[in-house]
């Protein structure tokens, strides 16, 4: 379902309905008749529309996490803020960008519109920039050539599950964040998707490298042996972007989780 395709479609018949109470309507109606039942349900409700659908469109949106390929940054369940200005102003409903304000960089949490489908909303974290060389070989990441520094950390303990997965802290650009590789996952990228651009990628039995095409990005997940990302179904396009993720707002199971996160 398209919530911001919906909630437009409401923005014009209400709109409507309130231009023609406001304009016309209002002038014939005596004065102390109540309000006909088309300005009561109808009208009335144009400008609550009106500023939820700006906010959303233009400044932030709500999210909730729905999978565990983001873990530990981000869990099942997490209600998350995603700033939609940050990466230039797009018109509502068609997504195209109109005006240009900052690229995306290395270490964003960044949501998109999934490239296989996109009508459904992905949430990855940005690794390749246009014209990146990105290599994953034996879980390590390489990029450019240079390998992207990480180090051990400890474990993380899946609530969820009651088992531990090694835990790593990685530096992208500025940002470090942390993220779980499995040590008895395979190396190997399984079922990989005959997508757009997969010219530029090789894959082996131990992982992939890829080139990454201009107007496009590069994504993964944290929580790296549980990620479909771009080592699965190819580059995320720059009008694919919806906008940088960067607050937890909610979280029924643990009021802790609220505020920022890498």
């Amino acid at each position: 379902m398209n919530f911001a395709l919906i909630l437009f479609l409401l923005l014009i018949a209400t709109g409507v309905l309130w231009f023609l109470d406001r304009f016309h309507a209002r002038k014939l109606r005596p004065a102390g008749t109540p309000d006909p039942w088309w300005v009561e349900y109808g009208a009335s409700f144009f400008p609550v529309i009106l500023i939820v659908f700006g906010l959303r469109s233009f400044v932030v949106e709500p999210f909730k996490i729905p999978s565990g390929s983001m873990i530990p940054t981000l869990l099942v369940g997490d209600f998350i803020l995603v700033n939609k200005w940050t990466y230039g102003i797009r018109l509502p409903v068609i997504n195209q960008k109109v005006v240009a304000v900052n690229d995306p960089q290395r270490g964003d949490v960044m949501v998109f519109r999934y490239p296989a489908d996109p009508s459904m909303d992905y949430i990855k974290r940005v690794v390749g920039l246009p014209g990146d060389r990105v290599e994953y070989i034996d879980k390590r990441l390489v990029i450019n050539g240079e390998a992207v520094p990480i180090r051990e950390d400890g474990s993380y303990l899946h609530p969820d599950r009651l088992y531990y997965s090694p835990k790593y802290v990685e530096k992208l650009g500025e940002v470090e964040h942390s993220v779980l590789i499995e040590r008895d996952a395979p190396a190997y990228v399984p079922q990989v998707l005959n997508f757009p651009g997969r010219e530029h990628c090789t894959y082996v039995h131990a992982g992939v490298r890829c080139t990454v095409p201009a107007g496009h990005y590069f994504v993964l997940g944290d929580n790296r042996d549980a990620s479909s990302d771009s080592r699965v179904w190819g580059f995320v396009p720059e009008q694919n972007i919806v906008g940088r993720a960067f607050f937890i707002w909610f979280n029924f199971g643990d009021m802790k989780r609220i505020g920022g996160f890498d």
